[in-house]
Order: structure tokens, then C-alpha cells, then sequence
């Protein structure tokens, strides 16, 4: 299979909130970011490095394990909540911060929350039950 990447914008979550809420009094204020990820179905969730995590302002939230392609192990950083969008689709999650990771990942469970599939002949990702926007916002765990 080919290497595919797909435009993603990444928000960070309590930015929106807060605006929503009037203590961020303008919208320019919410931190966001448009990357060309990686889709990624070996990695579980999304990766950034700490260069986005800055930029977004994003808080760590903990931490958990991860295991590179060569089998090492080893402990990362968990930031969140980020909103990831994808065309007229949206969900919230959290992501494995990598400090030195060369590129955004787009892992299998945003990817499934998000209903997108791998059309391997095209090259690209496309929604799983077609490119309409989802009518409701599935809501994932962390």
C-alpha cells in the first residue's frame, strides 16, 4: 500500500469552549493549525510532535506507552482535548505527543470515529459511507 497523507485541522478544544463561553472574546484567539498528516492504521490514536502541542497550547493530560515499528518501548506524553477536523467532519481526542516526530499521525480510532476508510486505489481517504458530513458527533473516550 502506498503512503497516504490527508489535510487535517487540529484545534484546541478548551480555545473553542471558551469562546463559546465569552471568555475568549475573538474567535482569531482559538489556537489552530491545518497539517498534512500521515494516516497511520498502526498507530492507535492521533501523534504530533511538541512543536504542535505548543502552538495549540495544548495541556498534558497524563501519559501512556507506545511501541515503535523496530519493537523499542517507551513511555510519551498524552495532551488533549484537540479537535480534529476533516472536511465537514469533527471529533475530539487526544494525542500521543512524539517531541521529535517528523509528522502528524492519523491513527485508527480517529479515523473510525471520523467514519473514514483507505481507498487503496485511489490513494486517499474517503468517508466510509461516502463523503457526506456525519449528522451527529460520535464521541470518543479519553
Amino acid at each position: 500500500m502506498s503512503i497516504i497523507h490527508t489535510e487535517i485541522t487540529l484545534k484546541n478544544t478548551v480555545d473553542v469552549s471558551n469562546f463559546s463561553t465569552g471568555i475568549v472574546k475573538n474567535q482569531d484567539e482559538i489556537r489552530q493549525t491545518s497539517v498534512q498528516a500521515l494516516v497511520d492504521t498502526d498507530a492507535w490514536t492521533l501523534v504530533i510532535n511538541e512543536t504542535i502541542r505548543n502552538q495549540l497550547g495544548l495541556q498534558i493530560i497524563g501519559t501512556d506507552s507506545g511501541t515503535f515499528a523496530d519493537g523499542t518501548k517507551e513511555t510519551f506524553n498524552v495532551a488533549g482535548p484537540l479537535e480534529i477536523i476533516w472536511n465537514d467532519r469533527r471529533t475530539i481526542c487526544v494525542a500521543l505527543v512524539l517531541p521529535t516526530a517528523d509528522e502528524v499521525l492519523l491513527g485508527a480510532i480517529p479515523l473510525e470515529v471520523l467514519d473514514l476508510t483507505i481507498n487503496p486505489r485511489k490513494e486517499e481517504i474517503t468517508g466510509a459511507h461516502g463523503d457526506q458530513p456525519l449528522h451527529s458527533l460520535k464521541c470518543q473516550t479519553f
